[in-house]
């Protein structure tokens, strides 16, 4: 296994819509659990709006119109006291 991290819910991420340029994009909840993604990127942030605005830089990843979800990636200091690091 290469990785194994746990994703915070789609209520504390957003979704960047690649359609019209002007759309806004949306924050989480997510209508449904299959319309979620399995793969991911990481890239280290300062805020959700950063990472929003790095989303908006890349192309659409489908030739029809998608969305790219950006979600939170847990880290040991989330799981405070009951965190039992190896």
């Amino acid at each position: 296994m290469l990785a194994g991290e746990g994703l915070h819910p789609s209520s504390k991420g957003a979704r960047v819509r690649f359609r019209d340029p002007s759309a806004p994009s949306s924050t989480g909840p997510s209508a449904e659990t299959k319309e979620l993604v399995a793969g991911f990127w990481i890239w280290q942030v300062k805020s959700k709006q950063e990472a929003i605005e790095w989303v908006k830089r890349c192309p659409n990843p489908m030739r029809e119109d998608s969305e790219i979800e950006i979600r939170q990636v847990f880290e040991a200091e989330d799981f405070g006291a009951e965190f039992t690091p190896n």
